[in-house]
């Protein structure tokens, strides 16, 4: 009999394997560098720099980076499910069960049953240990355990996926309160001119040299800036209460390190191969799901096909508990049961083809992954460049509006131009340094969206190393 049962047996391992192929990701078309970008790619990437590199000489906003690592809910909540994913893939339906048990009964049987005067009473008295192995003839075990390490791999580059987003979130809430304080200092010196102008005005009307309207253009001008002054407080406030919220902590002021325009001065390389988008968190993920649905469809075909159980069984039984442990009560058992699938409505069936309609469903989802990440590289890359050209005409935009307004304060102050010439050099220059703080903030929130596109820190680990 056990020479009739190797060849089946072995034939049977052999379909296993044939049910459960090697799934491999399809082939997406990526560019040999990044729309943009001339020259060769090179092996430097601004995804192999960790957050505190990231950070630069800004202490503070490294300090806030760790704090949000430690302590955001969002990423607590995706640790947590990695961990419940992570002791799920670690049960091995192929093992089998063993399991230990014991009984012990008291029982009556009355006088009308087989004539038993006055009845009798018996006892019965079992200690037992019991085996159940299910053969995995077709894969369906091994692949049900591939799916669920997939799945666990799945969720680990979930909460990547949070880290990096997180991360990006932070550096590009403090860039904006870097750029509103930026912008109230801008107001505020700002309103320090309009009323130095406002008292000079005010001299000159009492000495009978500038009119009344200059006077009320002067005081509208000081009112207008008073006006921006508490609403870009408000901003400020807003802003520190949302980040905040990310570091996981109650709303509350948040230390400031270095300005702005000396914030992220990180250099990116002259050319970035595609290849590194695969250390992305989200394609990583989308390829594990991939695998995950593909073990499922294994899954699905196996159970087309009878499944095989061994069972087996040994202990004591005895009626009394002095007997319990004897040679004599010792009791064994064995079987074997082979159930197979004979007709349920196609239900089978159709399980096999839902399973394979979300194989091919995550193939999709792995090319659109792989394919948003390219495009989300190309953006980013264009916009860091495109940025700098902006800080560069804003940055001499402001110097040559300076200018302006020097040379209209000399010429009404000799009398030469009306004070509206001067309100209106405040005017455009106020509103330039608001525009060349923003797009200070734009050149370094392009450069984090960059950093993130591209996967950042994925080669280090999240927390930094000690001092």
């Amino acid at each position: 009999m056990r020479r009739s049962l190797a060849p089946a047996l072995l034939a049977a391992s052999l379909a296993g394997c044939a049910l459960g192929p090697e799934v491999r990701p399809p082939e997406v078309a990526a560019p040999a560098n990044h729309r943009g970008l001339a020259g060769e790619a090179t092996v430097a990437s601004l995804a192999d720099v960790a957050w505190w590199d990231l950070a630069g000489k800004d202490a503070a906003l490294a300090k806030l980076l760790a704090e949000a690592v430690r302590g955001n809910r969002d990423l607590a909540v995706a640790a947590a499910r990695v961990a419940e994913y992570r002791a799920l893939s670690r049960v091995d339906p192929r093992l089998p069960t063993v399991e230990a048990g014991a009984s012990a009964g008291r029982e009556r049987t009355s006088e009308a049953v087989r004539n038993v005067p006055g009845g009798r009473t018996s006892n019965a008295l079992a200690l037992s240990a019991s085996v159940a192995w299910e053969v995995d003839l077709w894969g369906r075990l091994r692949r049900s355990r591939e799916a669920s390490a997939a799945q666990y791999l799945a969720t680990e580059e979930a909460r990547r996926g949070v880290y990096v987003s997180l991360v990006a979130e932070v550096a590009t809430g403090y860039l904006n309160l870097r750029a509103l304080d930026r912008q109230l200092d801008v107001a505020r010196r700002t309103l320090e001119s309009r009323t130095a102008s406002l008292d000079l005005i005010g001299r000159q009307l009492r000495g009978g040299v500038a009119s009344r309207l200059e006077s009320s253009q002067a005081t509208a001008a000081v009112a207008q800036t008073e006006a921006a002054i508490p609403q870009l407080a408000g901003a400020v406030s807003a802003q520190e209460n949302g980040l905040s919220l990310l570091l996981g902590r109650a709303p509350g002021p948040i230390e400031r390190g270095a300005p702005i325009d000396a914030t992220l001065e990180v250099e990116v390389p002259a050319g970035l191969p595609s290849e590194l988008l695969t250390r992305r968190p989200d394609v990583r993920q989308a390829e594990q799901a991939l695998r995950a649905a593909d073990a499922a469809l294994g899954v699905a075909r196996a159970s087309l096909f009878p499944q095989l159980s061994l069972t087996g069984s040994l202990g004591f039984q005895s009626a009394e508990l002095s007997e319990l442990l004897k040679s004599g009560s010792f009791a064994w058992g064995f079987g074997a049961g082979l159930l197979a699938p004979l007709f349920q409505g196609g239900k089978l069936r159709r399980n096999v083809e839902a399973a394979r309609a979300r194989r091919e469903e995550a193939g999709a989802q792995y090319e659109k992954a792989a394919l948003a990440a390219f495009g989300d590289a190309a953006t980013a890359l264009d916009a860091v460049r495109r940025s700098r050209e902006v800080v560069s005409a804003q940055r001499r935009n402001v110097e040559v509006l300076r200018e302006v307004e020097r040379l209209a304060l000399l010429r009404f102050e000799g009398g030469v131009s009306p004070y509206l010439e001067v309100l209106d050099a405040q005017r455009t220059l106020f509103a330039g340094e608001l525009a060349f703080a923003e797009a200070l903030r734009d050149q370094r929130v392009a450069l984090v969206r960059l950093y993130k596109a591209l996967g950042g820190g994925w080669s280090h680990p999240e927390t930094p190393p000690a001092p």
